[in-house]
C-alpha cells in the first residue's frame, strides 16, 4: 500500500516539473588556464625555445654517468621464426608407466611427475629392500633428504578386503517360531 502512495507523489505533475528543469539556463563553465589549451602552447615561441634549448650543466652530469653491464651477450640465432634464447632448465625424460598418455614427457631435474611418484611409492611399498631411498634418489635424480620425506609422509592408497565370514561378525539369527 505504501508503494501506491509514493508512486502518486512521484508521478504528480511530472511533465511540468521536467519542462521547468529543461528551460532553466545552464551554468557557464569556469574559464580555463591559458596553458591548458594545446593550440596556445604550439604557437608560443617561448615554449618552443625552452624545449629546443640544451642545458650544459645537465649535459656534463650526463657525461659522468657510466653504465656497466655484466650479463653475458645474447646470441641471436639465424633463422626465420626462432625466438631469442632464454634460460633453459635442465630436463630429463620421465619413466613412463602404463599411464603414458596422461603423463608429462619431460620434467626438470630434481622434480618428478605424478605417475612417477605413484610408481616409486608403490615399488617401495611392495619391495622396500630393493627400492631403498638411495636407489630412488639416484634413479629419479632427486635429493636423498626429499626422498626420505616423500617415503615417510606419503603413502599410496591400499585396498583392504575383509573376509565376509569372521568369528567377530554378527551373525543373523532367525527368530524362533512359536508352535
Amino acid at each position: 500500500m505504501g508503494g501506491r502512495v509514493t508512486r502518486v507523489f512521484r508521478n504528480f505533475n511530472v511533465e511540468n516539473r521536467a519542462s521547468r528543469e529543461i528551460s532553466k539556463e545552464k551554468p557557464t563553465p569556469a574559464p580555463r588556464h591559458p596553458t591548458a589549451r594545446p593550440d596556445a602552447m604550439a604557437d608560443s615561441p617561448e615554449i618552443k625555445e625552452e624545449v629546443l634549448r640544451k642545458d650544459d650543466r645537465f649535459l656534463t652530469l650526463l657525461k659522468d654517468v657510466y653504465v656497466e653491464s655484466r650479463d653475458p651477450p645474447v646470441r641471436v640465432k639465424d633463422g626465420g621464426g626462432e625466438h631469442l634464447p632464454c634460460k633453459q632448465e635442465e630436463k630429463r625424460l620421465t619413466k613412463l608407466g602404463h599411464l603414458e598418455a596422461l603423463d608429462v614427457k619431460k620434467v626438470p631435474i630434481g622434480k618428478i611427475s605424478i605417475v612417477e611418484a605413484l610408481t616409486l611409492l608403490n615399488n617401495h611399498k611392495l619391495q622396500p629392500q630393493i627400492w631403498t631411498a638411495e636407489k630412488i634418489a639416484a634413479e629419479y635424480s632427486l635429493e636423498l633428504k626429499e626422498v626420505n620425506s616423500l617415503l615417510e609422509f606419503f603413502i599410496p592408497f591400499a585396498v583392504q578386503e575383509f573376509p565376509k565370514e569372521t568369528k567377530k561378525a554378527i551373525k543373523s539369527h532367525k527368530p524362533k517360531q512359536l508352535t
